[in-house]
């Protein structure tokens, strides 16, 4: 059975972490294995991949097969391309120096890409936090605006209370000058 490139799931449960290994055919998933020659983690954005190319082109090179998902992200780290211009050199097609230069500038490429994805995601994020601030804040103002005309009616309601209460007593003073007024004036009889 020929060595198989697969990888091997760790982390918990709901955020994986693989390691890139090399294993026998035979050998379950999280089994033994020859060689670890790079990590993978999914759940960053964009994916990070960990990957010795050397030691991928080499196991590439001697015959070993990678599964679906770790030929995705051979090609996705140029390893594959590698590979093939590797192939060329040794048709007699490209010299040395070309492959060289013609990875390197795939590389560039490849690498300008990731970095603009990086640098639109961060300005998604700045734009979707600046909108959430800006909703929060509106909706502050407007809890404020209630909590102040709450505050407002509670106070003119105290007023109103206190001025009811200052009328009472001018009307009982009142009630009680006119009740003393009317006992001076009225005459005693004896």
């Amino acid at each position: 059975m020929p060595a198989k490139m697969r990888l091997t799931r760790h982390g918990k449960k709901g955020s994986p972490f693989y390691h890139i290994v090399v294993a026998d055919g035979r050998a379950p998933r999280d089994g033994k294995f020859i060689e670890k020659i790079g990590t993978y983690n999914p759940i960053a954005n964009p994916a990070e991949i960990n990957l010795d190319v050397e030691k991928a082109l080499r196991w590439l090179q001697n015959g070993a097969q990678p599964t679906d998902t770790v030929r995705s992200l051979l090609s996705y780290t140029g390893v594959l391309y590698k590979n093939h211009l590797a192939k060329g050199v040794t048709k007699g097609a490209l010299t040395e120096a070309q492959a060289e230069l013609k990875f390197e500038a795939w590389k560039k490429e490849k690498d300008a890409k990731r970095v603009a994805k990086i640098a639109a995601i961060g300005d998604e994020t700045r734009a979707e936090r600046k909108a959430r601030l800006e909703a929060e804040a509106k909706v502050n103002e407007a809890r404020s605006a209630e909590i102040a005309k709450q505050k407002a009616a509670e106070i003119e309601a105290q007023v109103k209370a206190a001025r009811a209460a200052k009328g009472e007593v001018e009307e009982a003073v009142a009630e009680e000058a006119a009740e003393e007024t009317n006992e001076e004036t009225t005459p005693v009889e004896e």
